[in-house]
Parts: structure tokens; C-alpha cells; sequence
């Protein structure tokens, strides 16, 4: 069993991991918990009544966290000859078309975050679907990551917005900020992305749809929040 620092045991005493707060009191309680010496991210996790083995059961959105995660994201534009230029002028670090997807093919490797397309060449990018999929960074027309608009997507996701989906057992995890942000601006992101998951409840969900939030800095406990 991993040995938790004093510091770590010392701060545990304010919570209670049975009770739920308010998003307020988490967020103090977040920061208060957060040990580690380095900027830690803070995560949502949202517990869903899904089955994801259902394909009626999969929840899918799209989300602007109104500040963003603190992360800087690295994004691959799929796209034809002629719209390089826009991709790389809205941000894009890793641009190009059959040539990139045949590297891709290649090598396996993604060294990217998440990516755009054009629809003009979702039919040569279904060679590595199965490669993007593993990994959650397949486009797709439900996310607004296949598109015509390559910039203005590109510069979207630049600027807070996130794709967010079921994982195989019907969780959400999430980052939605570093510990350094100021409470109101975190609360502000959870917020959002809660409101996005409830409005993207799938049509064969049954039953109770958001069954419990928590949240927890990098390395530190869940906090379950009152929703």
C-alpha cells in the first residue's frame, strides 16, 4: 500500500469521505487536500446510470469550459491541400492529409491531444479509425470535430472547448482546472460541463441518469458534491 505523506494524513481530517458539500465547500476542501508540490489539475468524475454496452447508452457532448483546463492542447488538422494554411494559422500544430494518415497508419503512434477533419477526407482517415477510436481522438460530426469550418473548430478547442464521453463502465472523468485557479472559476467550469451531461442524456437511458459528482485534485481524495 502506498505510504501517504504527513502533510497528505494532516489535511484528510477535514473531510469527511462520506458526506457530500456543496460545490463551494469541495472546491475549499479540493485546494485544501491538494499536497503535491507541483500545479495539480482538479477532476470531475460523474457517475452515470448507463450501459455503455447498450450503443443507445453512450453519452456523447461537447462542451466550452468557460476557462479552460490550464492545459495547452497539442491538435492534429485532417484536412486537403487547400486548407492547410487555415489549420495552421488557427493553432493547429500537426497538419495534413494522406500523407500524415499514412505516417499515422505506419507508426500507430498519436502525438497529439485530440484532432479535426474535414468531411472531404473522413473517407482516407477511416485507415486509422481504429487506432483513433482506442484512443478517443477519432472526429466526429457529434463533437463539432468534423467540420468544413477547420478554423474556427481549431480555435474553439484552443479556447476551452472539450469533447466528453461515457467511459466503459458509465463514467465521466474530467479536467477542469488546476488547483492555482481561483474557486469561482472552477466552480463555473464543473458547473458547465454538468449542465452539458444532463442535456446530453441518452435517449435509451433509463431511470436515474446522474447518479453521484465528486471531485478531487491530482493525487488527492474524492469529494462527492450535492447536484
Amino acid at each position: 500500500m502506498k505510504k501517504r505523506s504527513k502533510r497528505y494524513n494532516n489535511s484528510i481530517h477535514e473531510l469527511n469521505l462520506k458526506n457530500t458539500y456543496s460545490l463551494d465547500e469541495a472546491l475549499d476542501l479540493v485546494k485544501k487536500t491538494s499536497t503535491v508540490k507541483f500545479d495539480a489539475s482538479v477532476e470531475a468524475h460523474i457517475k452515470l446510470g448507463l450501459d455503455t454496452k447498450q450503443s443507445d447508452q453512450v453519452m456523447r457532448t461537447a462542451v466550452t469550459l468557460p476557462h479552460g483546463t490550464g492545459k495547452k492542447l497539442k491538435i492534429a488538422a485532417f484536412v486537403t491541400p487547400g486548407k492547410e494554411a487555415e489549420a495552421k494559422k488557427a493553432g493547429a500544430e500537426l497538419v495534413g492529409g494522406a500523407e500524415l494518415i499514412e505516417e499515422i497508419k505506419t507508426s500507430q503512434k498519436l502525438d497529439f491531444d485530440i484532432a479535426v477533419a474535414e468531411p472531404a477526407i473522413m473517407r482516407d482517415l477511416a485507415k486509422i479509425a481504429k487506432v483513433l477510436g482506442q484512443q478517443g481522438k477519432m472526429p466526429s460530426p457529434k463533437t463539432g470535430t468534423v467540420t468544413p469550418n477547420i478554423g474556427a473548430a481549431i480555435k474553439d478547442l484552443a479556447g476551452g472547448k472539450i469533447n466528453v464521453k461515457t467511459d466503459d463502465a458509465g463514467n465521466v472523468h474530467q479536467v477542469v482546472g488546476k488547483v492555482s485557479y481561483d474557486a469561482q472559476k472552477l466552480k463555473e467550469n464543473i458547473v458547465a460541463l454538468i449542465e452539458s451531461v444532463k442535456s446530453a442524456k441518452p435517449k435509451g437511458g433509463k431511470g436515474d441518469y446522474i447518479t453521484n459528482v465528486s471531485i478531487a485534485s491530482s493525487m488527492g481524495p474524492g469529494i462527492k458534491i450535492r447536484f
